[in-house]
């Protein structure tokens, strides 16, 4: 660049910093700059590699000046964005927490196939795809189709769980099904007996639920990580049967919710009996949605997961797997349920209705 376009390039980046740092407590980040410089002034994409530099010292320079030192900047040179940068504020999303921990920003939607979307599924789409959207960040699709005996998936909703995020607008920028995935949860499974942080369980479930009640441990889980070894590898050649094993995440046996106690990760489902609708009768030991959910938000890269707070079990019990493996477990933000006078919206209320023939389900495009 010359040295008008240079001095053109960080009179525009400092602007964009500085709007960025105000929007997010004083603290601005590259990403959202570099993009927001490209969007409005395209003669700059051919110069990435000198306005990002730029953009870097530009960004130590703002996040340096106090909060209040920033807007006393923008009021003196740019007073009237500020006033547009503040109508836009009241309608925009709050900020997501520690964004600027991250280098990028990524969120999913994670919908098991048994059944079409309903209303309370669009929230958690419109959330996750809008705040991707606002830190330029991405925004998942994945299929948690893992259960083919209590919550089996079938083929035609998968399509149509795609339509109506199509509808919504919510576009996703990659595709996971969690049924591809059966070889990777099996490396972490048997990574996490080893370590001697899981065992395989074969006591009935009664009389593990009894001692596990009472803080006591089952006599599964002071086995040797070379007998669960074998343990699991039984679970896998077709020795024990349905029911006869399960893997076991160890946690604490004094935790205040017994449902966190030790929780099972992997069981084995007959694969004559229920075989999978995509993958069919291949795989007889299967993640429970807590352990391949776990693995999957870490290997993807997961920042932030928006969700109800009927998950919050579920994050107690991850944070265990988490900390086993030496992972950071996501930011997360849980929303209460959302309520309609007169109706349901939960999807196990849904489906029984819908089978007694006493209710008509809505997808969200259906709703208008």
């Amino acid at each position: 660049m010359n040295p008008t376009e240079e001095k053109e390039a960080r009179e525009l980046i400092k602007k964009f910093v500085l709007l960025n740092a105000l929007r997010y407590g004083g603290k601005a980040t590259q990403k959202p700059v570099l993009g927001k410089l490209l969007g409005e002034h395209p003669q700059f994409r051919r110069r990435i590699e000198e306005v990002a530099p730029i953009i870097s010292e530009i960004v130590q320079e703002i996040n340096a000046l106090p909060l209040e030192e920033q807007k006393k900047i923008v009021a003196m040179m740019w007073p009237e964005v500020l006033i547009e940068e503040k109508i836009e504020e009241k309608k925009q999303l709050p900020p997501l927490p520690n964004a600027e921990k991250y280098d990028q920003i990524v969120t999913r939607f994670s919908p098991n196939p048994d059944f079409v979307l309903h209303l309370g599924s669009a929230r958690a789409i419109i959330l996750s795809h809008d705040y991707a959207r606002m830190y330029n960040g991405l925004f998942y699709l994945r299929f948690e189709d893992t259960d083919s005996k209590t919550k089996k998936p079938k083929l035609e909703f998968y399509d149509a769980i795609r339509e109506d995020l199509k509808w919504l607008g919510c576009n996703w920028d990659a595709e996971f099904i969690q049924s591809d995935r059966l070889q990777i949860y099996y490396e972490y499974a048997e990574e996490i007996i080893k370590k001697g942080n899981a065992y395989v369980c074969t006591c009935r479930r009664e009389d593990f639920q009894e001692k596990v009640k009472v803080n006591q441990s089952c006599p599964c889980r002071i086995l040797s990580a070379e007998k669960n070894l074998l343990r699991w590898n039984r679970m896998l050649d077709g020795t024990y049967g349905e029911g006869e094993a399960v893997v076991r995440v160890k946690t604490d046996l004094d935790h205040p919710n017994p449902a966190v106690r030790d929780w099972p990760a992997l069981r084995i489902i007959d694969p004559k009996k229920y075989p999978h609708p995509r993958v069919g009768g291949k795989y007889r030991v299967w993640p429970l949605y807590n352990f391949s959910t776990a693995v999957d938000d870490h290997l993807m890269g997961i920042t932030h997961i928006i969700r109800g707070k009927e998950h919050l079990t579920n994050q107690a019990r991850q944070e265990y797997m988490y900390q086993h493996f030496g992972w950071e477990y996501p930011e997360t933000i849980h929303y209460g349920r959302l309520k309609i006078t007169g109706a349901s919206l939960s999807k196990s209320e849904i489906v029984k209705g819908l089978n007694s023939g006493l209710m008509l389900v809505l997808s969200p495009r259906m709703l208008f």
